[in-house]
């Protein structure tokens, strides 16, 4: 695998992420979700340190990224997204149900719908990172 394709698409996925999450989480469908929150109260943070969440998205890029270079040989953008897509809603469907199961944060349908939400960003941030994959040499 070569390395320096693994850090530029993991950045660039990274990068998507943070944004696309932005504008998906926080512009988009913010009254969604604040609609469908469970009876937790005082669970999101009115002041965010920004360097979790940046390694949050970081290591879910890692992840695509590793899986295309290294396994897959993911590098368009088309192959990326079909896969990212495909990863983000079985691990949004994990995550999704056990946090259901287990808390508060979401009623079912917050839940349900984050699942097809996460899948279509990870599509898109896979595709970036399928994009990248492709570029250059080796």
């Amino acid at each position: 695998m070569n390395t320096s394709k693994f850090v530029v698409a993991t950045l660039a996925g990274g990068a998507a992420y943070f944004i696309l999450g932005f504008l998906v989480y926080a512009l988009l469908l913010e009254d969604f979700y604040t609609a469908h929150a469970g009876s937790a109260t005082n669970v999101a943070k009115t002041e965010m340190q920004y360097w979790p969440l940046i390694l949050g998205n970081l290591a879910h890029a890692a992840l695509l990224a590793y899986v295309f270079l290294k396994w897959a040989g993911i590098r368009t953008f088309s192959a990326g997204f079909s896969a990212g897509a495909t990863i983000g809603f079985f691990v949004g469907l994990g995550f999704n149900m056990i946090q259901y199961d287990t808390t508060n944060i979401l009623d079912l349908t917050g839940n349900v719908v984050d699942v097809f939400v996460w899948a279509i960003l990870t599509g898109i941030v896979g595709g970036v990172v399928g994009w990248v994959a492709g570029k250059g040499n080796g």
